[in-house]
């Protein structure tokens, strides 16, 4: 009996000994694949709740409580050098106490207990962190300190910094040998990996983690301790320019790439707009023949201001003749004429009949049901060299063709779909045009975000051209135009541009689109506006003062980043968002939302 209970005893302290053990071991044996790094915010983490929980005053590590452990690693050095450096040393140390780094303290321990030797040389971490170590600041002022921060959230100096490391070690690494498995370089590879966890995609410093700089400074010493075995400098300057000259290629190709995109992007019709443009047409089909006839009334009162935007773009159509009539001071002498193309037509309609423009006359046109453009003018449109079906348009050629459009009006402004009105327009209708055809603001001044040049879109080189039309001539631009038509039918430019047309298909003589023709078609022909009656450069980068853009009378989305495009530019959209019915049902339905 007694040997039975005398076994059991034996069981039982043997069970609550391995319950003791077991965790022990478990435990050392996760500590050992901890990083050096890892073990610093470990134990930082445990001096917190130190700190929090009892509240005991900071510790300042003095030199002494650092010699068992780091000084061992440089025993092999000699008496003299190890006095040379003592004065460094201790100073470097006394820094670390100075700026109230506590928290910090058990990590940077970690990382010099766990600094190894090289396989040919010993080197203390001491060592290595003076020699890059960055330059601590004294403490600041509490205002001077919030002032600091506030800088320094704005800034990406520590991300280059890091991505600049990121580089070199990889240059490193790339420089050894296939299937090196040196303690150094897996070293290398593991601090690579650990700083690209750490600064991910981030963009900002105020948005690093907070173990970057732990992650940063082993990077460092990782560095320092792999710089010491590659000694063959020419092969490793070598190497870099290697990398350089491909990174640079993928940046050409990157570029080439996405410029491709960005085209191919402004030419898509997003999502919402074909989803309104459908539900549009198909409420138009649904109305009686009478209703859908409600625009097709003739508005030919040429004591009225009449404009015109030709247009495939319902919403770009609505801000534009929204924009016009709520800047205008009288709206009842406004009539507004919007052509588009049989496809199009259906939906435009549809949305001026559900949302009426108040006291002012909209009109909607359809181009194919005119007889103005010659039978061959598609076929000769197409020959053009361009891939973007936008350019070679019949609608964004149609300009050329007012007079027959507008046979019983003597004056009309024209706007592309791409504009918005900021103030109101009558004054332009009591300009004298002096015997010119078109007013337009010009573009001609070097330095200026608009700036465009002749020698650019149109080709100089050939003999027909440079005779008859001046390379350094002042070029303008489209988007807001004021048209003198009875002037323009007395000079029969319409068949001036179907010759330079015909002409230019043939040879090549310029690029692709209205512009350029229209410069070298109402060559001489045009009549300087203040610049503030349009306001270019909104559709690209190009710099335009917000100054500039509050005072304008239209600004001009001009370019591919149009404002109703996921590319457009988010500072310039809120001009363009302000006229948009966003509270309109179909919009809601469709997910098009500011």
């Amino acid at each position: 009996m007694n040997q039975v209970r005398r076994w059991q005893r034996i069981l039982i302290l043997s069970l609550l000994l391995l319950s003791v053990l077991a965790p022990i071991v478990f435990v050392s044996n996760r500590l050992k694949s901890i990083t050096s790094v890892d073990r610093g915010e470990f134990i930082e983490e445990l001096f917190d709740i130190d700190r929090e929980s009892f509240d005991e005053p900071k510790r300042i590590l003095k030199d002494q409580e650092f010699d068992p452990v780091v000084w061992s690693s440089s025993s092999n050095k000699s008496h003299d050098a190890s006095q040379s450096n003592e004065e460094d040393k201790t100073t470097f140390l006394s820094e670390i106490g100075k700026n109230d780094t506590t928290k910090k303290e058990p990590a940077v321990v970690s990382q010099l207990t766990t600094v190894s030797s090289d396989a040919e040389e010993k080197l203390s971490a001491i060592d290595i962190l003076l020699n890059h170590r960055t330059a601590f600041q004294p403490p600041l002022a509490k205002n001077e300190k919030s002032t600091r921060v506030q800088i320094e959230r704005a800034t990406d100096e520590r991300i280059k910094e890091i991505r600049d490391k990121i580089i070199q070690a990889k240059a490193y690494l790339n420089l050894a040998l296939p299937g090196n498995n040196s303690q150094i370089v897996k070293e290398l590879r593991v601090r690579t990996k650990e700083l690209e966890r750490a600064v991910g995609d981030v963009t900002k410093d105020k948005y690093l983690s907070k173990s970057s700089p732990q992650r940063l400074k082993a990077m460092e010493v990782a560095l320092y301790k792999v710089s010491r075995v590659f000694h063959n400098c020419p092969a490793i300057a070598t190497k870099l320019h290697a990398m350089t000259y491909k990174a640079e290629d993928q940046a050409r190709t990157q570029k080439k790439q996405a410029a491709n995109l960005m085209q191919l992007a402004a030419r898509t019709i997003p999502k919402g707009l074909h989803c309104l443009s459908m539900r549009l047409t198909s409420e138009y089909f649904d109305l009686d023949h009478e209703k859908r006839q409600l625009f097709n009334q003739g508005y030919t009162n040429p004591d009225l201001y009449h404009y015109v935007v030709f247009s495939d773009n319902v919403l770009a159509c609505a801000v534009v003749v929204n924009s016009t009539i709520s800047s205008s001071k009288e709206p009842e002498t406004i009539v507004f004429h919007v052509v588009t193309d049989s496809l199009n037509y259906p939906a435009i309609s549809m949305w001026f009949i559900s949302n009426p423009a108040g006291r002012a006359t909209i009109r909607i046109l359809n181009i194919d049901d005119m007889n103005v453009l010659p039978l061959d003018h598609t076929q000769l449109l197409m020959k053009q060299n361009s891939s973007d079906p936008r350019i070679i348009s019949a609608l964004n050629h149609a300009r050329f063709y007012l007079p027959d459009i507008f046979p019983d009006l003597n004056k009309i402004i024209l706007f592309d779909h791409d504009v918005v009105v900021q103030r109101d327009l009558s004054r332009l209708w009591s300009l004298d045009m002096n015997g010119k055809v078109v007013g337009a603001v010009e573009t001609c001044l070097e330095g200026e975000p608009s700036f465009r040049s002749m020698d650019t879109f149109i080709n100089f080189s050939d003999a027909w051209v440079s005779q008859k039309f001046d390379p350094k001539a002042c070029t303008w631009a489209f988007g807001m135009n004021l048209f003198d038509l009875k002037e323009w039918r007395r000079q029969d430019l319409t068949s001036v541009y179907l010759k330079y047309l015909d002409q230019g298909v043939e040879r090549h003589l310029w690029k692709a689109g209205s512009l350029p023709i229209g410069w070298l078609t109402f060559f001489g022909q045009m009549l300087p506006l203040d610049k503030t009656w349009n306001v270019v450069g909104l559709g690209h980068e190009s710099g335009v003062r917000a100054s500039n853009i509050e005072q304008a009378a239209v600004i001009h989305y001009d370019g591919i980043m149009k404002p109703w495009l996921d590319i457009g530019i988010g500072k310039y959209k809120r001009y363009w968002n302000i006229h948009v019915p966003y509270h309109h049902p179909y919009l809601q339905q469709c997910n098009i939302h500011d």
